[in-house]
This record gives structure tokens, sequence and C-alpha cells, in this order.
């Protein structure tokens, strides 16, 4: 990767993605979290093209088989193969996460960047919103979501992205009202420059680092989120598979059937941490003092 981005160039945005990418390769949190989260998104790619099995036959002949060359991770009590319904589980955990992640942003960072920029009344309102929503759990908020609205992937994504509003919000906020005490905001506020023209051009900017870490560690929740969701029967519907109705579905087979429970709970479990590592790693990698250390 780093001969091609030497290739594209020496700008100073290319100079800066080198640093990174230098700095990543001596973090162990970075290069265990980027090669886990690299993989979770093969297997989602992966599903657009090519599974073992169909996720949607069912074989009852060959329900809870053990694993084969023909089964890798055996089958379910439908018969259908895990491998296969893994596979097309993580694409459904990326497209809810990940258009859950854009609403967040979408719209909780503006009202951030407005919040810091306008104060007042205005940040008074944005503010005690945020409070309001950070009043109710999480899952409890997408819970009641999806229960008005009905179970199902779209709602799935409004719950879980309406939620995701008031932290990028909020994180925006603290991140830009440190911003404009800088020298630079003053320098740019004597040159004649609006309030919205600053957050857009300045402010914005020295905080994407800081939203793209948050960024991954709701990516990770949103995971969980949506595997909530699907347990509960409010996310992801069959016929379409989901790692938390994998594991709704292996309750009643747990005792002598573990595996069908052990699979979806540990791609779970990797995946988040993964997630995790690579967010950690990249605050690492992207804070300028941490990397001066180094």
């Amino acid at each position: 990767m780093l001969w091609l981005i030497h290739a594209c160039g020496d700008s100073t945005m290319v100079k800066q993605l080198k640093e990174v990418l230098q700095d990543g390769l001596y973090n162990r949190k970075f290069i265990i979290g980027s090669s886990i989260t690299l993989l979770f998104f093969a297997m989602a790619l992966l599903s657009y093209t090519w599974t073992p099995h169909s996720v949607e036959e069912i074989n009852i002949a060959v329900k809870l088989a053990k694993p084969s060359l023909e089964y890798w991770l055996g089958t379910d009590h439908f018969g259908r193969d895990i491998f296969s319904m893994l596979i097309f589980g993580a694409r459904n955990s990326v497209i809810v996460a990940m258009v859950a992640i854009v609403i967040g942003m979408g719209v909780g960072v503006p009202l951030g960047l407005i919040a810091a920029a306008k104060k007042g009344w205005i940040d008074e309102t944005i503010m005690r919103f945020n409070d309001f929503t950070f009043a109710f759990p999480a899952l409890i908020s997408a819970i009641m979501i999806t229960a008005i609205l009905g179970p199902g992937s779209v709602n799935s994504i409004i719950a879980i992205g309406i939620f995701n509003i008031p932290v990028f919000a909020r994180i925006t906020r603290g991140t830009a009202l440190s911003l404009w005490k800088r020298e630079f905001i003053l320098a740019a506020k004597s040159a004649g420059k609006g309030s919205i023209q600053i957050s857009l051009e300045h402010i914005l900017p020295n905080a994407s680092n800081i939203l793209i870490v948050q960024a991954t560690i709701q990516f990770a929740l949103g995971i969980l989120a949506e595997a909530g969701l699907s347990y509960l029967g409010l996310g992801t519907q069959p016929p379409a598979p989901s790692w938390g109705k994998m594991l709704n579905d292996a309750q009643t087979f747990i005792h002598f059937a573990p595996q069908l429970a052990i699979y979806p709970g540990l791609t779970i479990a990797i995946t988040v941490l993964g997630l995790n590592l690579f967010g950690d790693g990249l605050r690492d990698v992207l804070d300028p003092k941490l990397r001066r250390s180094r």
C-alpha cells in the first residue's frame, strides 16, 4: 500500500497518509484491529458474489450436521450451512451499522458545529435535546422505535441512527468549542470570515480525526445493537440471516448443539473487538502528540 501512495505524488495529504500508515505498522492494536476489520468487510463483500450454499436452502436430511468438507462449520436445525449464514450475516451488519453511522454523522455533526458556533439559546436547545435522548439507553430506545415502526432492517437503521445523532453532536460541539479559542480561528475572524465558513473550512477539518475514531466505536456499537434487535425479533427478518437471529434460534438446541450459539457469538465478539482495537490504534496513530512521543 505504501508504494501505491508514493506513486500518487508528494502532496501534503499524501505525506500525512504515509506518516499515518508508517506509524500504524508499529502499533500492535492498529495492526490487529485493522486486520480483523478488513476480514469482516471481506466477508460482507464476499456474500454478494459467493457463499458455499444458499442461505435459504433448507435440507432437513442434514440438519445439525457436524463440520465436514461440504459444510465447513456444520448445519443448523433446518439443514442450512452455518458458514454461509455467517458470511451473509456480515453483510446485514455492515449495511445496518454503516447507514446508521451516516445518519448519525450527517445530522449530529452539523448540529454540533451550529451549537458551538452560535452558542446562546441555539446551543442550549440542541444540548437539551441531546440530554433528553441520552436519558434512554441505546438498546431501549431502539426497541421502542422498532416496536412502534415495526421490525425490519430499515427500522433498525433508523433506530440506531437516531441514537448516534446526539453522540456525534456532543463530540463535535466539545471539539469545536476548544478550537474556537485557537489563534488560527481568531485570524480567520479577522479576515472577515463568518461562523459557518469558519466551521466548514477550519473547525471541521481539525475535528475530523476525533470524528473518525468515534465513528469506528459507534460502528462496533451499531453491530451489537443490530444483533440485539435481531435477537429480540425486531431487526433483520427471516429468511435473511442475522447473527443475532442465529443466537436466538440456537437457544433451543444449546444443550446438544452448542456450536449453533458459539459460532455467531464468537463472530460478533471478534468483530466488535477488532473494531475497538482498530479505533484505539487509529486514535494513537492520528494523535499528533502520541505520534511525536514515538
